[in-house]
């Protein structure tokens, strides 16, 4: 059964309105709320804070960072963020992992720093505080703007890119699909920041930019049959016959490499470490509006703007 895109095309282009406006309402919100006035919760990436790091004498399962990350929250440290880093067995010691606590700031020899000790020191048996480092706010803030600078880099290369190889009003439409996509996942994190406490980060920016060029290439894929179709049946058929036409040619393949990855990023969903799992949620909602967004969205926008010109007149 072949899906006619065009003729439905207010409906998808209204459902992506309807999937983009409770996020950005969760922005606006959480910009006005947010003592950062940021649209989104900032991690301690961006803020700054402490890394504290215990040697232990024994290997540390996920079940048991689980367990030292719940005694934490309930001793009111917030967000903590756990990671183990595995000691070399040929160093002279008798350590064998290393826990990085990573948290807000807070001053050394502070009771903060005092209760985590503590906390670990109920967790493991005579655990050793072996380093503590600190990012303050200035570098923090700095990472922050270093992020927007790769992304808005990201987004002119891409224009280029597409402007080169169709023409403007497609590289305009591919943009916008990468806009709409970008605001999807932002929004769902905002809105699970207000209601779960949910911390962006710097492998939040990353799994942002694997979106953006997993998303762009998919629409590329689109709109390359287009442009192909457009050589031979220009004449015999109009634009949104061609258009259907191509995305219906083109709409297996999508869904089944969308489909490969994302059952790949649910099995590290689910069967992963805490620590990336809202890295892998990004990439799940990323790759998932991505798809639809080349089908539905992008395709559409392009045979609107066809339709309001000269008639006749077709996109080469």
């Amino acid at each position: 059964m072949k899906l006619d895109i065009v003729k439905n095309r207010f409906i998808f282009l209204a459902l992506s309105a309807l999937l983009l406006l409770p996020g950005i309402v969760a922005m606006i919100y959480s910009t006005i709320t947010y003592p950062t006035h940021t649209p989104l919760k900032v991690g301690i990436d961006y803020t700054g804070g402490t890394t504290l790091q215990y040697g232990v004498k024994e290997a540390i399962t996920n079940d048991k960072l689980a367990s030292v990350r719940s005694s934490l929250e309930k001793g009111g440290i917030e967000n903590p963020y756990l990671q183990i880093i595995n000691v070399n067995s040929q160093q002279d010691t008798d350590l064998k992992s290393i826990l990085s606590i990573r948290t807000k700031f807070i001053d050394e020899g502070s009771t903060e720093q005092e209760q985590i000790t503590n906390i670990v020191d109920s967790e493991f048996d005579s655990p050793e505080l072996v380093q503590v480092s600190s990012v303050g706010p200035t570098l923090g803030m700095e990472l922050f703007k270093n992020s927007l600078i790769a992304l808005s880099l990201a987004l002119v290369g891409i224009v280029a890119y597409l402007t080169f190889r169709f023409q403007f009003d497609y590289a305009l439409a591919a943009i916008l699909g990468l806009v709409h996509d970008t605001l999807f996942v932002l929004g769902v994190f905002s809105i699970l920041g207000l209601v779960y406490g949910v911390q962006i980060d710097a492998l939040f920016v990353t799994a942002l930019l694997t979106v953006i060029g997993f998303s762009v290439h998919d629409t590329i894929v689109v709109f390359d049959r287009v442009r192909e179709n457009l050589k031979y049946y220009s004449k015999k058929m109009s634009f949104g016959e061609i258009m259907n036409a191509s995305i219906n040619q083109t709409l297996a393949r999508s869904i089944n490499t969308s489909l490969t990855t994302l059952i790949t990023l649910l099995a590290l969903y689910f069967l992963g470490g805490v620590t990336t799992r809202d890295f892998v949620l990004a990439m799940i909602l990323g790759i998932a509006i991505g798809t639809y967004s080349s089908i539905f969205f992008c395709s559409t926008l392009v045979d609107v703007w066809e339709d309001k010109k000269v008639p006749g007149k077709t996109a080469a």
